[in-house]
């Protein structure tokens, strides 16, 4: 899945999808309409579009994910970090704390994924 972005509106329901699947298309139309105030073709719209990226598939009226939320979440994180920092993790580390600071806390849970990920490389 090479497009990772989504606007908000897309984001809110690719959310509801991922917390209901397997659903099927109907219910996902009375969903929508409830969490989101839209009509069936609005919903039928996001949801082809977003089957179009690969993210969902609607097979027999059941809609269920093709990627997980944590697989696109986490590609979306790498995309970022590759085209806004030039893939420099330690750039994207900086430009989010800046002017921040971390509690002991968050420093000892972020140095056991680092311990972790340098044991696994």
């Amino acid at each position: 899945m090479a497009d990772m972005e989504l606007g908000y509106v897309q984001e809110r329901f690719a959310d509801l999808v991922w917390a209901n699947e397997p659903i099927a298309s109907g219910d996902l139309v009375k969903l929508c309409e409830k969490e989101l105030n839209w009509k069936k073709p609005t919903t039928y719209t996001v949801l082809r579009k977003l089957c179009e990226k690969g993210l969902f598939e609607n097979q027999d009226g059941i809609v269920t994910s093709q990627i997980s939320r944590e697989a696109f979440y986490s590609a979306r994180s790498k995309q970022i970090v590759r085209e806004s920092f030039g893939g420099s993790l330690p750039a994207f580390i900086t430009a989010f704390m800046d002017g921040h600071g971390i509690t002991d806390k968050e420093a000892e849970e972020i140095q056991q994924m680092i311990d972790k990920f340098r044991k696994e490389a």
